[in-house]
């Protein structure tokens, strides 16, 4: 079974991390979320208060970074938090090296930017962050897959794309045709 981790952190983006965590469990991916900076219960932008699974720390000491997929919601405030975090950073850092597939959405993507992403590789992030993102190829789709054919990197723009956001992310560990078939079976299709 396909893992995947996503990080939350105090003031995150309520639907840009519930969207994909949804999508991605109807696909059979074990998704673990993990908080950063706070204790249960992690508490969104929206005050929308959410229980992670575990502390980030007890997930990387139980799979270190044996994930096929880490995942960094927006929210400005809940980045701020991860962006503080050594060991987000030695993450993401890590996976951007080795080429392994990491998705961020909205102010997510600054995570990214901070942590190494290699200059010129395509991404989006909200407008707002569009100068903290370096020397990419920055685009304004709504999700951008970039890298390897399995998206190494996936970014999006913000709330409003996070339902193609979080089939991205299934698209990338399952192929497009499940990423498909699954939006077919939300949408009543």
């Amino acid at each position: 079974m396909k893992r995947a981790l996503v990080l939350l952190a105090p003031g995150f983006e309520e639907l840009e991390a519930i969207a994909p965590i949804d999508l991605l469990r109807r696909a059979e991916v074990h998704v673990v979320t993990a908080s950063v900076g706070g204790r249960n219960p992690i508490v969104g932008r929206n005050r929308i208060r959410v229980m992670a699974d575990l502390d980030l720390q007890e997930a990387l000491d139980e799979w270190g970074d044996d994930w096929d997929l880490v995942i960094v919601p927006g929210g400005a405030k809940g980045v701020e938090v991860l962006l503080g975090d050594e060991r987000v950073l030695r993450l993401v850092s890590a996976r951007l090296t080795a080429g392994r597939p990491v998705a961020a959405i909205c102010a997510g993507p600054t995570v990214l930017a901070r942590a190494g992403l290699p200059a010129g590789t395509a991404v989006t992030s909200h407008p707002s962050v569009r100068e903290a993102m370096g020397s990419v190829d920055y685009r304004e789709d709504p999700v951008v897959v970039s890298g390897a054919v399995s998206g190494a990197v996936i970014t999006s723009r913000g709330p409003g794309t996070a339902f193609a956001f979080g089939l991205a992310c299934v698209a990338s560990l399952h192929g497009p045709a499940v990423a498909d078939a699954l939006a077919q079976s939300v949408c009543g299709g």
